[in-house]
């Protein structure tokens, strides 16, 4: 048996990227350490967990997001690396840093090309030294200031009023006139200070109605840049993904071509390694496309990429964080079929997507050719509103856009969950409308599409009687807990074969 490139690696994460993570760390033969706060404390990651570690508390600042405490636990338990996930502290260089000081190999880029791309303002920059278009922008300014005026007249109205070191549509505001602007920059700068630790607001030009399509890019440490290909992100709902598919549908192969060098140039301008995601706007009328950020983590729709390419993304971060070089030509990929991925998230989108919490009474995910699903939840479980209320992801690959999305769509009308309000009736309506089902959509499908918002009726009523009949016909009752065996210290250590092994299980024909 070949030695694991690392003998042990702490997840400092939770829900579903934890789970889908230990499950490559494991499948190479690495021994993995999973960290919880108190509302987690029988969640599916730790269940699956070689070894569970707490961080006293509740809430993420006390618990995901404390440095200290991951760290120390990392040490303690000889963990030589840490593999962050997605959101949390995965885009900190201050982690990054933490980790390279204490002599813990940091899965994910340098904190010095972390910094400069998770600034937006600084990733502009790099983008233009590469000779990549961008979005006409300001420099950092102030709200009320002098250059706040000019800056906007410069760019014209409406434009976007967007924080420098933001993320998932928060720190953003749609400014439609000058009367505006110093409003929206405050409240803007307020969000941004809360969500990020830093209050710094810029203004961009707003681009009316366009695609949002991203490259997955892989980098050594050995000087080799590759890009995975494209996922079209359009489908949105606050600025936040919710449904993810590739290949786009509107990208012919002379733009795939020049989209996919540009990720490549902007990655090389930084001195990038690891896995990392250019994010583009594409105007469709003219084909123009501009760097919008680089996100310098795992994407939650990795799936997708590893759906058509049949690569894992986890483990390739695994390798190039080991030091060891690329062997995959970029020449030599090539997509095969079509894949569509589905965020299932514990809120309402009849009711301005107000999170839902409680326990989950009953979760019967589908499964048949072509689905996969990775969960970071099980049946019987409490979900609270501590945290990000996505639940799990359901990918279909097809051989072609008709068959995954057919798949899609039979899989959502067969996944019935009883004991929250989710948003998996919302996602079918999506799938089936005819302009999705074209290729013919925006980032602003859902605000020009305000039916499928506000259609809660029978087809909603239709599945929940299914999800009733389901749930009554269960052999099996939900559990209302796992069976764990206790350590004095408040450490768990896994009971491998808890049922609750298969939340995050993923299945391709």
């Amino acid at each position: 048996m070949v030695s694991p490139i690392f003998s042990k690696v702490l997840v400092a994460n939770r829900g579903e990227i934890a789970v889908r993570v230990q499950q490559t760390l494991q499948a190479m033969g690495i021994i993995t350490i999973a960290v919880y706060s108190e509302p987690d404390s029988s969640a599916p990651h730790v269940a699956l967990a070689d070894e569970a570690y707490p961080l006293p508390g509740s809430t993420a600042e006390e618990t995901y997001l404390d440095i200290d405490k991951q760290i120390a636990i990392a040490r303690q338990h000889g963990a030589e690396a840490i593999h962050p996930g997605y959101g949390f502290l995965s885009e900190s260089p201050k982690f990054a840093l933490a980790c390279r000081e204490a002599g813990i190999v940091f899965i994910g880029p340098s904190p010095e090309s972390m910094a400069d791309l998770g600034d937006k303002v600084r990733s502009k920059e790099l983008a233009i030294q590469a000779g990549v278009p961008v979005v006409p922008s300001s420099p950092v300014c102030e709200p009320g200031g002098e250059k706040a005026p000019s800056f906007g007249a410069d760019l014209g109205y409406p434009l976007l009023v967007k924080a420098a070191a933001g993320g998932g549509g928060r720190g953003m505001r749609l400014v439609n006139g000058p009367k505006d602007l110093t409003s929206s920059m405050e409240s803007a700068q307020r969000e941004a200070a809360a969500a990020f630790g830093d209050g710094r607001v810029f203004l961009e030009s707003y681009i009316p109605r366009p695609r949002h399509v991203e490259f997955q890019v892989l980098a050594d440490h050995h000087g080799q840049v590759i890009h995975l290909l494209e996922r079209e992100c359009s489908i949105q709902r606050r600025h936040q993904k919710i449904i993810e598919e590739t290949p786009s549908p509107v990208l012919t192969p002379d733009l795939r071509q020049q989209m996919g060098q540009a990720a490549v140039a902007v990655a090389r301008a930084a001195n990038y390694q690891n896995a990392g995601t250019a994010e583009f706007l594409l105007d469709e009328e003219s084909g123009q496309f501009y760097f919008l950020e680089m996100n310098t983590r795992l994407q939650v729709e990795h799936p997708i990429t590893e759906a058509v390419l049949g690569l894992d993304l986890v483990e390739w971060q695994v390798r190039i964080a080991a030091g060891e070089p690329l062997t995959l030509e970029q020449e030599e990929l090539r997509s095969s079929g079509h894949a569509v991925e589905c965020r299932i998230y514990a809120e309402d989108p009849y009711n301005n997507y107000a999170p839902s919490a409680g326990k989950l009474t009953h979760w019967l995910p589908p499964s048949g050719p072509g689905l996969r699903l990775d969960s970071g939840v099980a049946q019987g479980q409490e979900i609270s509103t501590y945290y990000d209320p996505l639940l799990a992801k359901l990918i279909a690959w097809g051989p072609d856009r008709e068959t995954s999305l057919r798949r899609m769509e039979l899989a959502l009308s067969h996944f019935p969950v009883l004991g929250l309000i989710t948003n998996v009736p919302f996602l079918r309506e999506i799938i089936r409308h005819p302009h999705f089902q074209n290729g013919q959509y925006d980032t602003n499908f859902l605000e020009n599409t305000p039916a499928i918002t506000q259609s809660r009726g029978p087809e909603e009523t239709r599945q929940l009687a299914n999800a009733l009949a389901a749930w009554a016909s269960a052999s099996t009752p939900a559990s209302d807990d796992v069976t764990r065996l206790g350590r004095p210290d408040g450490s768990r250590e896994a009971v491998h074969d808890s049922p609750w092994r298969a939340a995050g299980s993923r299945q391709f024909p």
